[in-house]
């Protein structure tokens, strides 16, 4: 199964436009969705695995096997040239110089930064933690409005112009695709309900995690802005989603208002978008954000340590729902600072301001 980072509620709202000034982007949203539906049923073959494939040998800790190298990264980067063929044509291997395609390197260059945080920050040997390649596919469909993980690589469209930019420009968008292939291999959350929204969630956090980390932004200099620069100027928006403050992503005249939900009080109960993975997912979004926001200083530090060990710990249940995570963070931070601890407290006092503990 395939991981978007364009939710489905969004591409159908544009694929219902009626507005002349907005034609092309209602064309290429009906053809997105098209596409996203088929890839959500497929699975991947020749050894790739689905994002619930990983067994229990396939799960990892934050340090890797005795005798085994941090290796740099191994990245390949494909064309398929507006094309739906997978994987497309070879353009860049690792070590190779940059050519004239602005999408061919912010591709690589993603891979390369996110490679680096799991690398450098929590000791993780790529997103399988055995110095697994890392694959992408630019020039994806024509007009294809979004970006997804399917097990294998990642798959990058270029936007339809109107109000989606093409999908390389967010190295928040790529660390979240990514993201989806480090739970695949450790925690394997089912893609549904508050589990799968704990899944978007994850990747959310370790997507804001890997551009504040090449970017050397603290928490507080940092926009916690997931797809920040993804929509055109024709847009009132700023990004995708908002750790920050959930539901102010954008409000716009033809996309609507943001409709995540920042706490438990508006949790949104629904049988669409996998049991609404990418509407609440706002909520455990929020709770880390208050996390980062309590302790201060780097994010990807004593925050993301925590979430990094609860999601490869070994324990999380792939039915996981938020009141589990909220407890397994909580004990994470006691595990690594401490019983009464700062972190400890900041986990604790984040659940209970989202509402998931009292």
């Amino acid at each position: 199964m395939s991981c978007f980072i364009v939710p489905p509620y969004l591409l159908e709202h544009l694929a219902r436009l009626d507005d002349p000034r907005f034609e092309r982007a209602a064309i290429a949203a009906r053809a997105s969705r098209e596409l996203d539906d088929q890839h959500r049923g497929a699975r991947t073959v020749a050894g790739s695995s689905t994002l619930t494939a990983a067994g229990p040998s396939q799960r990892s800790t934050a340090v890797p096997a005795p005798g085994r190298r941090l290796e740099g990264p191994h990245r390949t980067i494909y064309d398929a040239r507006n094309t739906e063929r997978l994987p497309g044509e070879r353009v860049r291997g690792e070590g190779d110089p940059a050519g004239s395609d602005s999408s061919v390197t912010e591709a690589y260059d993603g891979l390369g930064s996110t490679h680096e945080l799991y690398r450098d920050v929590y000791g993780r040997a790529s997103i399988d933690d055995h110095n697994l390649p890392l694959l992408a596919t630019v020039h994806y469909g024509r007009d294809y409005d979004n970006a997804f993980w399917n097990g294998d690589r990642m798959v990058f469209g270029d936007g339809d112009g109107t109000v989606f930019r093409g999908f390389t420009s967010s190295l928040s968008v790529i660390g979240h695709e990514l993201a989806h292939g480090v739970t695949q291999y450790t925690a394997r959350l089912d893609y549904e309900g508050q589990s799968g929204a704990l899944n978007e969630s994850v990747s959310d956090v370790f997507g804001a995690l890997v551009e504040q980390f090449a970017r050397k932004q603290d928490a507080a200099e940092a926009s916690w802005l997931i797809g920040a620069g993804l929509f055109t100027a024709q847009v009132q928006g700023v990004a995708l989603r908002s750790m920050k403050a959930p539901g102010t992503a954008y409000d716009d005249d033809v996309l609507g208002k943001d409709p995540q939900p920042a706490n438990m009080a508006g949790y949104v109960n629904t049988q669409d978008d996998n049991g609404g993975v990418h509407l609440n997912s706002g909520i455990p979004n929020h709770a880390f954000y208050l996390v980062a926001a309590a302790l201060g200083g780097n994010a990807w530090e004593r925050a993301g340590r925590i979430w990094y060990d609860t999601l490869v710990g070994g324990s999380l249940p792939s039915r996981c729902d938020f009141a589990r995570f909220a407890a397994e963070t909580t004990d994470a931070a006691a595990q690594r600072y401490g019983r009464d601890s700062a972190e400890q407290a900041a986990v604790a006092e984040a659940w209970r301001a989202v509402g998931v503990t009292r």
